[in-house]
């Protein structure tokens, strides 16, 4: 830390203690120049005298109201200008102390507003200079006169200078901590939706692939002494949905891996494209599914779309297979309605999907944070005489506020 710097920090520590110096410092200038008696004859010249007590007194008391200039700079003001006006009416010659109003003024100046920096500055430099050339043996016009009208104006300019670039520090700091803080908040806002997003692929693999290797591999343990080729069967599904389900894990958390970590999956996420693979599985569980496309195949979707509808369609089945009874129908139903695509998974459940509503799971509310986070609407909801039915409308085309894209 340089020297300067280390000079403020003690200043701004000890404000008081700095005022008494500023004080002292003031009234040696003005005790000097007390000594100093300027002659105007031919040429302007010097010469020595010796003031008078009073004006010592007037020089004392502007000096000492200086030290509490901080704590109450208007009545310091007032102060130091009325023992300068008296100055100006007794002193012959004068002692210069003036100089205490000028200090005081700069102080009203640098911590006050612009407008009140210019009424308190022209009274005071009204009533000095009106003073110094009305009282007194010089003319109005002397150069002793005009002196004080120029420093009580270079005493206010200076002071709003000061004022106004601490005002200017000032701003520039806070608008970068504003900055800091807004670029803070935004990096956890998306860490938050990562950490959702990569939530909700979890539990949507997860949910999906456990539901179907539990239904098969009951199907084994059911089958495994009358029917060994149908358990085999189950089995290789077990197998085939773990496998996919670790193929799905890995692609998900690898999305967490660093710049230097192992080169991750490249698998593309999944989209509308393998809803017969999907639906495949559902079908080698038992569960019986009817699909009915109507949504343009030539046609190719937003990345973000496409996988919020694969991901509604896996869930919204998982809950058929896990909640609508062992003889439920499912119906899957793709439809592109002008801007938007139209996702509808039906079932007739026999009365056991009440559990998707006892909000033990997560399935329903990360399908809600899907479509929300593409401007859609999702409608769960039972069937009148029995089932549940899942309509969810996504914006091919979703613009968010600021005209971007997300997908």
């Amino acid at each position: 830390m340089s020297t300067l710097a280390r000079a403020r920090c003690r200043a701004k520590a000890h404000p008081l203690a700095m005022d008494a110096v500023l004080a002292a410092s003031v009234l040696l200038c003005m005790v000097a120049g007390s000594f100093v008696e300027p002659r105007h004859q031919d040429s302007v010249s010097w010469a020595l005298r010796t003031p008078d007590a009073l004006s010592l007194v007037l020089m004392a008391l502007g000096a000492a109201a200086l030290v509490f200039r901080r704590r109450a700079p208007m009545t310091v003001l007032a102060l130091t200008g009325a023992v300068s006006v008296v100055e100006s009416v007794t002193g012959d010659p004068r002692a210069p102390v003036a100089m205490s109003a000028v200090v005081a003024l700069y102080t009203v100046a640098s911590t006050t507003d612009r407008p009140t920096t210019w009424r308190v500055g022209l009274l005071t430099m009204t009533v000095l200079t009106g003073a110094a050339m009305s009282a007194g043996s010089l003319p109005w016009y002397a150069q002793e006169n005009l002196a004080i009208f120029a420093w009580t104006g270079i005493g206010a300019t200076a002071g709003d200078a000061v004022r106004s670039r601490r005002a200017f520090v000032q701003a520039i700091r806070e608008r970068a901590e504003r900055a800091e803080r807004t670029r803070e908040e935004e990096a956890r806002r998306r860490v938050a939706e990562e950490r959702l997003r990569i939530a909700r692929d979890l539990h949507d693999v997860v949910a999906h692939h456990i539901a179907l290797v539990n239904v098969q591999a009951g199907v084994a343990a059911h089958v495994m002494d009358k029917r060994p080729d149908q358990a085999k069967e189950a089995l290789a599904h077990v197998r085939e949905a773990s496998r996919s389900a670790l193929n799905e894990l890995r692609a998900t958390v690898g999305l967490l891996r660093q710049s230097g970590d192992p080169e991750a999956p490249t698998e593309p996420a999944p989209g509308l494209d393998r809803l017969d693979e999907l639906t495949g599985t559902f079908r080698s569980a038992g569960l019986h599914i009817e699909v009915a496309r109507a949504d343009q195949e030539g046609t190719t979707l937003p990345a973000a779309v496409d996988l919020a509808a694969y991901r509604i369609i896996q869930e919204a089945l998982t809950n058929v297979q896990k909640h609508a009874g062992p003889r439920a129908k499912a119906e899957v139903s793709v439809v592109r309605v002008g801007p938007n695509i139209e996702i509808t998974v039906l079932d007739d459940g026999s009365g056991e999907n009440e559990d998707r509503h006892s909000g033990g799971g997560h399935g329903l509310l990360g399908m809600r944070e899907r479509v929300s986070a593409l401007r859609g609407t999702l409608t769960t909801g039972p069937r009148y005489g029995g089932g549940f039915r899942v309509h969810a409308i996504l914006p091919v085309r979703n613009r968010t506020p600021t005209g971007e894209d997300p997908a």
